[in-house]
């Protein structure tokens, strides 16, 4: 775990953001658990499965319940985003209210080969909604801000994703293009390096990868931040190689994938929220020349919708 990662989720070291919302725990815990330790896995997917019953538990019996010591115990809890395990035990206490609420019990996404379309269409749309619930909880504003103001800003943005994240790096610069943003997404790697290599100071470079260890995504990153631009990472592993050459990570969320769900259907989503996001930060950064832009391109396009 690098100390660029302790400091997005303001752990020791960090920006010194206050202690997430409970309802952003449960988000935490699926994002940062692959790169835990076992022991602190065991902690996290514990205070995750049963916030009632853990809130109930001193540092030892939380040890003793996950078969690991209160070292582990307080060292999860400042991963997850909490000065210690007292601030830890009152989020599971919130979380805990929050879910006898009487909020309905969740489904299971599993999506059988035999499921009705109807049963499709609801596991689907459910799990589509805790994505984007865990990504906007789990997502750093402060980050975020950082990002949208170096955006609004740039001299030049360029964008690479490949795959499905490319698709997603496509819909990026579309946006920013029609609010007058010079953009440019690139799909194809050796382009991206060569274009990377431009860059300069006053520059913005994008890079999406579900997996933060996409080759393709990283060099052009690598090359752009070696180059003086702006590097920002859009990402579901804010552990990955790709967060080395990020002076900003936005953290997506990590859905689980089945053989029917592959990981690409999942972080477009949430992908997806974290672009609209930045869109519309500079659209507002820049409203006195986006929105007249923004105007300038329905009006170019409104006679094909007639």
């Amino acid at each position: 775990m690098t100390q660029k990662v302790k400091e997005i989720f303001g752990t020791p070291g960090g920006h010194g953001n206050a202690p997430p919302a409970p309802a952003a725990l449960t988000a935490k815990v699926r994002t940062l658990a692959p790169s835990m330790t076992r022991s602190m896995q065991r902690v996290a997917e514990a205070v995750a499965g049963d916030p009632a019953g853990c809130a109930a538990l001193t540092v030892t019996g939380l040890a003793e319940l996950t078969g690991t010591s209160e070292a582990t115990v307080v060292r999860t809890a400042r991963l997850l985003g909490y000065p210690g395990y007292r601030d830890l035990r009152l989020a599971l206490a919130g979380l805990a209210a929050q879910q006898q609420s009487g909020r309905a019990p969740a489904l299971t996404t599993d999506i059988a080969v035999d499921d009705p379309i109807a049963d499709v269409v609801a596991k689907l749309a459910y799990d589509e909604q805790q994505t984007l619930a865990d990504t906007a909880a789990g997502l750093d504003t402060v980050q975020l801000g950082a990002a949208v103001a170096a955006l609004a800003g740039a001299r030049r943005t360029d964008v690479y994703g490949i795959g499905a994240s490319g698709l997603v790096a496509q819909d990026l610069t579309q946006k920013l293009l029609r609010i007058g943003v010079i953009a440019h997404a690139h799909s194809d790697p050796h382009l991206a390096v060569t274009n990377a290599v431009q860059l300069r100071s006053g520059d913005v470079a994008i890079a999406i990868t579900h997996s933060g260890s996409t080759g393709d995504v990283i060099e052009p990153l690598r090359a752009a931040f070696e180059h003086g631009a702006t590097t920002i990472a859009i990402t579901g592993r804010p552990d990955g190689p790709v967060t080395q050459y990020a002076d900003h990570v936005l953290t997506t969320s990590i859905s689980r994938e089945s053989e029917l769900r592959p990981a690409a259907m999942s972080s477009r989503t949430s992908q997806l929220l974290v672009v609209d996001c930045l869109f519309i930060g500079v659209a507002q950064r820049t409203y006195e020349t986006a929105a007249p832009a923004l105007a300038a391109s329905y009006e170019a396009l409104a006679h094909r919708h007639r």
